[in-house]
């Protein structure tokens, strides 16, 4: 009875392996998804920022994993920091993040997503997708995620724009603030940020 319990347990392991999304799968069909949405919401076309906030918030920002960027982001600050300005930075950072992609929605004229063909080994716990936004009248734009494994599907935990690392960009802003004036004082400056975006993003 043990045996067959055994094999029974492996085999389950073993399907729910080989049900687990590609990496490039999962990227592929969230990026359609939200290009779709581009394409046909009235509101997003008009130029409905509360809207753009709305679908950032609902069809991005569930796969970020926000406790891993959070502590890539601050190094160090991270655990040095307490458990409420873990929570307090988390959420501000979040918010923030909200609003610049979803400002960047807006943007959105007719783009189309191109993806690289993709390079990995089906246990790896860690992947690179690369894509490149195709833009009329102008260069590609490379966009490249970063990806982990999260049980059968993935979450992105860096996004790099042209080269430029989203973690890393951000560590070197956060970091000056924090070594100058502490973590609380980057909190307060992301609040204030976030508080005044949608005045000075409209200027």
């Amino acid at each position: 009875m043990k045996k067959f319990l055994l094999v029974i347990l492996s085999l389950m392991m073993s399907m729910s392996i080989f049900a687990a999304e590609a990496p490039d799968v999962f990227v592929k069909k969230i990026a359609d998804e939200i290009f779709e949405i581009l394409k046909t919401d009235k509101d997003l076309k008009a130029g409905n920022r509360e809207k753009a906030y709305k679908i950032t918030e609902e069809k991005i920002l569930p796969y970020f994993d926000f406790d891993r960027i959070s502590r890539l982001v601050l190094g160090k600050a991270y655990p040095a920091a307490t458990k409420e300005e873990q929570e307090a930075f988390k959420k501000e950072f979040r918010t923030m993040l909200v609003k610049t992609y979803g400002t960047a929605l807006l943007r959105f004229k007719d783009q189309k997503l191109n993806y690289k063909p993709a390079r990995f080994e089906t246990t790896d716990e860690e992947v690179l997708i690369k894509t490149e936004v195709l833009q009329p009248g102008a260069p590609p734009l490379p966009i490249d995620y970063m990806l982990e494994k999260d049980g059968n599907s993935w979450k992105v935990f860096d996004i790099i724009i042209e080269g430029v690392s989203l973690v890393t960009n951000y560590r070197g802003q956060f970091g000056n603030e924090i070594k100058q004036n502490g973590i609380s004082s980057l909190i307060a400056k992301l609040a204030e940020k976030n508080a005044n975006f949608d005045k000075t993003a409209n200027k």
